[in-house]
């Protein structure tokens, strides 16, 4: 029988309760509140607890505190990453994120997810979708990007953005729900 981590790795429906995972934010938390109180110049300390958190770090990655996420382990961040500051990456499933991807300040990645029924969203059960964000991707500030979405290559997200399905690559797209305004 699956444990609850690997239903919601898996992106079935799982307890968020359970020990294991609650264990697992915790020290999580204790990780981002480390890194979200380091100094403007401890750039080496931020990078070493990038490096033990996430489940893929590039030395040439660099996120702008504040940061949060839930795991960190389901995030695989590619070379030369930048996130402006406030960046949430909820990640109960994988979050990929290519090379060459940049964020404006508050852009926020949601794989977790919650039934819409009311009786059993009571059951205290969730479910994830994985985000993938190819290379070479720009996301404008204050975007959010909900689960399963995938962004393709090359492709520009407007300040502001709710996207909500997947996106191709080489667009700019803009806009809640967000839509393609034209191909690059």
């Amino acid at each position: 029988m699956p444990t609850e981590k690997e239903k919601m790795i898996a992106g079935k429906d799982y307890l968020a309760m359970d020990k294991e995972l609650a264990d697992e934010r915790l020290r999580c938390r204790q990780a981002i509140h480390n890194y979200n109180a380091t100094q403007p110049e401890q750039f080496k300390e931020r990078a070493q607890i990038l490096k033990e958190l996430l489940g893929t770090y590039h030395k040439t990655a660099f996120i702008e505190p504040v940061f949060r996420c839930d795991y960190g382990y389901n995030i695989h961040l590619g070379k030369a990453f930048y996130a402006n500051f406030g960046c949430v990456m909820l990640d109960v499933c994988p979050i990929k994120i290519g090379d060459s991807v940049k964020f404006g300040p508050n852009v926020h990645l949601y794989t977790a997810a919650h039934p819409i029924d009311p009786e059993e969203r009571a059951t205290f059960k969730e479910f994830g979708r994985p985000i993938t964000i190819e290379n070479k991707v720009w996301i404008g500030g204050g975007s959010i990007v909900v689960p399963g979405v995938t962004i393709g290559e090359g492709t520009t997200i407007g300040a502001g953005s709710v996207v909500t399905k997947s996106i191709p690559p080489r667009v700019v797209a803009a806009g809640n729900p967000c839509r393609v305004i034209r191909e690059l």
